[in-house]
Parts: structure tokens; C-alpha cells; sequence
């Protein structure tokens, strides 16, 4: 694996896993709408491929997408997994014949999705699992206890090392937490979408990743002018600023963005890697507030 210094060094997940801040997020790689196989899977190889020579060490999936086809795809192109390499997947939700999310945190559903993903990506145990919590239009108010209980039952059983939380409300994170050790939350957060900001400084505080989905916007790409504006300023694209503002947002955000292209994947890492002054930041500040 080359030792490329990635934008924004390293994080440590709990008390010993240490992650790139750039990562990467394989949902992209299953097909249209996050069903079926990819259109190129060569491809797809050649993406998870170049990320792990890159320098990158956290790999976002979960068993849900295709459904198995990243993990699938994580397993023929990186296994056996370089030891600095680290996979971290998700449970709560499944496919449905109409490309639709069901909620599936029932015990049952919660085993048999940890069992699943372990046979998927070729693992004994799985480094870290995100309980997905809400649904698809983003997270839903009530109890995760059962849920999130199942998870460390799963973990005491050794088929777990850590866990986190998903799609989930500030109050949500709070009961998770009151039961067991979560390492990182993963939400709906970009520089337009700052409505977990108060979440991620309190996170940040006691040593908790924040790990945004949708950091470019996801399926509706971020549209702003004083992003554009700062972009043409500095001679790079929307994407690569919103990016590098995430990174200069909070020592604890790590970054997830997906692609099926290794082009892409090159320009979102250099893009990562801008700096930017205290006067794009005040500029940019202003796009979440509007």
C-alpha cells in the first residue's frame, strides 16, 4: 500500500483504530439506484483498487447496497485486507424489490445482516458497524435501545470490534451512548446542511468521529453560488471546496466520498487537500446559514 499523505492526516476510532480522514464510500459502485451490479465491474475493482494505493484506510459499505454487490466487489478486489486497511459497514435497512430502504432492526434482522456482511466481505469480525437508524427521508424520533442492544450483544460475542450510529437524531446518539461506547456517527451533513453542527462539536469533544454522508449533496448535487464563487477564486472545482470544508470544519469529521471512476477518485482526494483561507471559510459559513 503506498504511503501517500492523505488531506487531513489520520483519526482514531476509539482507543486504537486509526483511519485516513479521506476515506471512501462504495455505495457508487453498485448499479442505477444503488441495485444490481455495476455496469463496469472491472471498473469498480480498479476504483477500490487505486483507493487503497492512494493511502486511503477506511472503506464505507454496507450489505444493503446491490444488496452484497460492494461487499462483494470490497472482498475480490482488496482480500486479503492489508492490515491498515479498514472496513466499516452499516445494518438497519434492507432492499426491496422497488429500490426502496425497509427499516430491518428487529434482533433477527440485526444478526442475520451482521452474519451476512461478515460472509459477504470474507471477515471473522468486522471492524467497526453503523446501526442506520430514520429512514430515507432522514432520521425518525424514537427509541433505538433494542436495536442498538442487539449490536452489543453481537460485539460481546466477538463478531463486532466497535460500533456507531446512523441517520440518527442528537437524542438517539445521546441513548446509544448511555448503553455503550459508540466510536463515530455517520449523518447527513455538507456545507449547506449544517443542522448537526452543535452534534459534531460535542462529538468532537470526547474523541467521537462525525462522518458525513451525502458530503457533495448526494443525488442532488450542492448548488451555490458563493461556493462557485470561492471555486473560480481559487481555481478548482465547487466539489474540491466543499471537501476541503469539511475537513477545516472540525478535527473530527472524516470524509466518505463515493464514486465509480478512479478519475474521480484522484480529483475528490487532491480536492480534499485544498486550503483554504480564514476568508473563504467566513465566505463559505454563510452558505449553511442562508
Amino acid at each position: 500500500m503506498a504511503h501517500t499523505e492523505l488531506p487531513g492526516g489520520t483519526f482514531t476510532l476509539g482507543a486504537d483504530l486509526v483511519v485516513t480522514r479521506t476515506g471512501y464510500g462504495a455505495m457508487q459502485l453498485a448499479g442505477p439506484q444503488v441495485m444490481g451490479p455495476p455496469r463496469d465491474r472491472d471498473q469498480a475493482i480498479r476504483v477500490l483498487r487505486a483507493a487503497v494505493e492512494l493511502g486511503i484506510t477506511h472503506i464505507d459499505t454496507a450489505d444493503a447496497y446491490g444488496p452484497h454487490v460492494t461487499n462483494e466487489l470490497i472482498n475480490e478486489a482488496l482480500h486479503p485486507y492489508p492490515d491498515a486497511v479498514h472496513i466499516v459497514t452499516k445494518v438497519g435497512a434492507l432492499r426491496d424489490a422497488d429500490g426502496g430502504w425497509p427499516s430491518a432492526r428487529a434482533p433477527q434482522q440485526l444478526r442475520a445482516a451482521v452474519h451476512s456482511n461478515l460472509k459477504t466481505l470474507g471477515l471473522d469480525v468486522l471492524d467497526v458497524v453503523n446501526l442506520r437508524a430514520g429512514g430515507p427521508l432522514g432520521p425518525e424520533p424514537g427509541s433505538i435501545a433494542e436495536a442498538f442492544s442487539t449490536l452489543v450483544e453481537l460485539q460481546q460475542q466477538g463478531l463486532i470490534r466497535r460500533l456507531g450510529v446512523s441517520n440518527t437524531t442528537t437524542d438517539q446518539v445521546a441513548e446509544a451512548r448511555a448503553i455503550a461506547p459508540i466510536v463515530c456517527v455517520q449523518n447527513f451533513y455538507n456545507v449547506a446542511n449544517r443542522g448537526d453542527d452543535a452534534l459534531i462539536d460535542s462529538l468532537a469533544a470526547d474523541g467521537i468521529a462525525y462522518v458525513p454522508f451525502f458530503p457533495l449533496g448526494g443525488f442532488s448535487p450542492l448548488q451555490s453560488d458563493v461556493l462557485s464563487a470561492v471555486a473560480a477564486r481559487r481555481e478548482t472545482t465547487p466539489m474540491s471546496v466543499a471537501l476541503a470544508w469539511l475537513l477545516h470544519r472540525s478535527p473530527n469529521i472524516l470524509l466518505i466520498p463515493g464514486t465509480s471512476s478512479v478519475a474521480h477518485l484522484r480529483e475528490n482526494v487532491a480536492g480534499a487537500g485544498l486550503v483554504l483561507s480564514e476568508a473563504d471559510l467566513a465566505e463559505l459559513d454563510v452558505i449553511g446559514a442562508t
